[in-house]
Parts: C-alpha cells; sequence; structure tokens
C-alpha cells in the first residue's frame, strides 16, 4: 500500500495532469483535495486532447475511483459538463467510479460575480480566473458556505440560500454596482444540479480509510502550484487555498501519519499566469519561444503564460514546504534547440545574495536573478527512453536541477503523450 501526493512546485501549469494520469495506472484511487474549477489539467490520450477542471485525471482509467475531496469548492455546472463530457466520449460509464465528498463547498453564481466584480475595481489586479474560487473559500471560513451534504434537505437548502441571498445582493449592488440575484430560479436550479450528483455524494474520508485498510494505492492531487499557496506563496498573488502537500490530509479527510511519499512537478523552465512577481522572466525572442513551443497558454483562461528560465530558488522552497520525496521534471523538450540554457541558483538585491525565497512579494520583485549557463542541446528527444539516451547536456541538466534542489528526479517528460515519458521511479511500485 502508497499513500502519494502529487503537487506543483512552481507558479502551477507544471503538467500535474499528466502525471497523475501516467501514476493512475498504478493507483486505485485518484483524490483531489483542494481548489475548485480555476484548475486546468490537459491530457493528451492517443492523440485526443482532455482538459478537465474539477474532475480528477485518473478519470480516463477505467476501473478507477476518482474523487473530489471536502476540500474543493465545487462548480456543480461545471462539474456535470466535465461527466456528460466523459460520458459521450466513452469513459464514466460506471457511475461508482466518481464519488463527490458530502463536505464539499458548492460555488453559486454570486460567487462569481462578486469574483468578477472585485478585480473590475481593484487597483493591482490579482488575475484571478473570475470562478468563484476566492469567494466560496470566503463563504466557508465564513460559515456562511453550502455544502452538497444541504442538497439532502431541501428546507434546509432553500433557508441557507436566502440568508446568502441577502448578504451578497446588498454587497453586489451597494458595493460592486453589479446586479442582484433572484433566490427561486436560482434555487430550482441548483436542486436540479444536486438531484443530478446526488448519487455521486457520500462520505468520501471514511471510504478512504477503508481503502487504506485494504492495502489500496492512493494518489491525491493537488492543483495549482506551491507558489500560488495562500500562506507559501507570493502573497497577495495567491489562490485561495493551501496547494501544499500538507493539506492533502486536510482536504481529503485522512491523517498525516498515511502519506508515505510526495512528489513534486516542475517544469524544465519556469511560467506563471496573472499578476506578480517572477524573478526569471524573459521578455524577450527566447521567452516568446517558450510560450510557443511549449503551448504555453492557459487549459482555463487561455490567457498566455509568462515564461522564464528554471529557477533553482523557487524549487528549493518547494522543496521544503511539501517534503518533496522526488521530482518529475516536464517539457524538456521545450528546451531542445537552445545553445545554451540557464538556471537561476541565487537571488540579488543590492549587493546581498539571497539563496531562500523571500516571504515578501514587494522584495521578490526587486530580486534580481543569479545565473549560472549551462551547454544546450539541439537534438529531439520525444522518442528516447532511459535518462542515458538523452544528450549529454541535456543529462547534465537533469543532474544540475538535482544538485540544486537536493531532491533526485523520478520522472521526465519529454512530450505530451503518455509514452513520452521516462520513469526512473515509480513512487506506486516501491
Amino acid at each position: 500500500m502508497a499513500c502519494v501526493v502529487v503537487v506543483g512546485t512552481q507558479w502551477g501549469d507544471e503538467g500535474k495532469g499528466k502525471i497523475i494520469d501516467l501514476l493512475a495506472e498504478f493507483a486505485d484511487v485518484i483524490v483531489r483535495f483542494q481548489g475548485g474549477s480555476n484548475a486546468g489539467h490537459t491530457l493528451v490520450v492517443e492523440g485526443e486532447k482532455f482538459i478537465f477542471h474539477l474532475m480528477p485525471s485518473g478519470i480516463l482509467h477505467k476501473g478507477k475511483t476518482c474523487i473530489i475531496g471536502n476540500g474543493v469548492v465545487v462548480d456543480p455546472k461545471v462539474l456535470i459538463e466535465e461527466i456528460d463530457q466523459l460520458k459521450e466520449q466513452g469513459y464514466l460509464q460506471d457511475d461508482s467510479q466518481f464519488l463527490l465528498s458530502e463536505q464539499a463547498h458548492v460555488i453559486f453564481p454570486y460567487h462569481k460575480q462578486i469574483d468578477k466584480g472585485r478585480e473590475r475595481i481593484r487597483s493591482g489586479k490579482i488575475g484571478t480566473t473570475g470562478r468563484g474560487i476566492g469567494p466560496a473559500y470566503e463563504d466557508k471560513v465564513a460559515r456562511d458556505g453550502i455544502r452538497f451534504v444541504d442538497f439532502s434537505d431541501e428546507e434546509v437548502l432553500r433557508k441557507k440560500l436566502e440568508a446568502n441571498l441577502a448578504q451578497k445582493n446588498y454587497y453586489l449592488t451597494h458595493v460592486l454596482g453589479e446586479e442582484g440575484l433572484e433566490l427561486e430560479p436560482l434555487y430550482q436550479e441548483y436542486m436540479q444540479y444536486g438531484t443530478r450528483l446526488r448519487q455521486h455524494v457520500t462520505n468520501t474520508s471514511l471510504f478512504l480509510a477503508q481503502q487504506i485498510r485494504e492495502g489500496k494505492q492512493i494518489l491525491f492531487e493537488g492543483a495549482q502550484g506551491t507558489l500560488l499557496d495562500v500562506d507559501h506563496g507570493t502573497y497577495p498573488y495567491v489562490t485561495s487555498s493551501n496547494t501544499v502537500a500538507g493539506n492533502a490530509c486536510a482536504g481529503a479527510g485522512i491523517g498525516p501519519t498515511q502519506i508515505d511519499l510526495v512528489m513534486g512537478i516542475s517544469k524544465a523552465y519556469t511560467t506563471r499566469v496573472g499578476g506578480g512577481p517572477f524573478p526569471t522572466e524573459l521578455s524577450d525572442e527566447i521567452g516568446e519561444m517558450l510560450r510557443e513551443k511549449g503551448g504555453e497558454y492557459g487549459a482555463t483562461t487561455g490567457r498566455p503564460r509568462r515564461c522564464g528560465w528554471f529557477d533553482a530558488v523557487v524549487v528549493r522552497h518547494a522543496v521544503r514546504v511539501n517534503g518533496l520525496g522526488g521530482l518529475a521534471i516536464t517539457k524538456l523538450d521545450t528546451l531542445s534547440g537552445l545553445k545554451t540554457i540557464k538556471v537561476c541558483t541565487a537571488y540579488q538585491v543590492g549587493d546581498d545574495v539571497i539563496t531562500e525565497f523571500p516571504a515578501s512579494s514587494e522584495l521578490v520583485a526587486r530580486c534580481q536573478p543569479v545565473y549560472e549557463e549551462l551547454q544546450g542541446w539541439h537534438e529531439e528527444i520525444s522518442a528516447v527512453k532511459e535518462v542515458s539516451q538523452l544528450p549529454p547536456a541535456a543529462q547534465r541538466y537533469l543532474e544540475r536541477i538535482e544538485e540544486l534542489t537536493q531532491t533526485p528526479i523520478h520522472i521526465v517528460s519529454i512530450g505530451a503523450q503518455r509514452d513520452e515519458t521516462i520513469i526512473r521511479h515509480n513512487p506506486l511500485l516501491s
């Protein structure tokens, strides 16, 4: 039995979906434990492209149970659309393959309106996706949230929704200048969603405990990345949940002693979407090349991603706060063709050299990267099956990442397809 957590080590978009999909073959259960439909995981299977915002990436494997845990905030309309799409494409034919925590909080239209309205009037743009994630988490903490368990009692749902609308409509109309919402059509719409999803809703914490007792392989899927964590990221340019591995326990309903390994996913370079400091960002032809060759456009928003060199300071920070036992490096193939490749080993601020990631985003914005230059390679590598078959310069690049992060590389992705991957160590088979 193994319980493995997979998290992003940068600002999200590291390729977690592909790695989860790959490891799901060896797992029995795959669990999403935080975030919401602001996440976007892209998978390419036999030439067919899939983009999931809520559904765990392992859903494309038959016979696996996929769970949305209590730590996720769920837009039921988006979830139902993903379920319908999967069924149309021949997946999820067994409804018992997907379970939804009865304790997961529900995103309503007023959450989205508040999200967009705030971003519109905010002087310093955060770069929110406008999916209502932050306002839904706010309601959760303020104890105003509505959970899927509330759909089991129509009167309870109506009373909670009525109380929330009294607050939200005042805020929407008087503060944000947005239109308010009517109770009855919203109640009827969401009751239909609740009816549709009822067969999936259960006590997923209890289910996971049973699976662990039976010795099953459990894979916990993080969304976004470590530098978007509300505590450990570039605050306030972060998401609204804890994206680090420690939240896998709280967001799934298991104890910390159950986790056996945490694997971090990192691109062979760095990207981020939206506002916030980004020390290694490239605003030149190399940055544009990385964006176009790597297809660096947001799966959720379509926004172009900001691109830059690999930042070892960022990944070392992720290694520490997540307790990483291994790394998966993705999109190594995107770097093919570059004469030289730079790696950020530290930051310089005035006369000071910083080797650990600062807590202050204002300080991060003043950091200048200290680069180490490595030889590039020109060979195409997508057909390579072993690290030893990679060009010597590519092998040295991976070795340098291991040295700088003091973490072994377990998996190397060299293309979008499942089989374009080198697995040096499978945590679910150890």
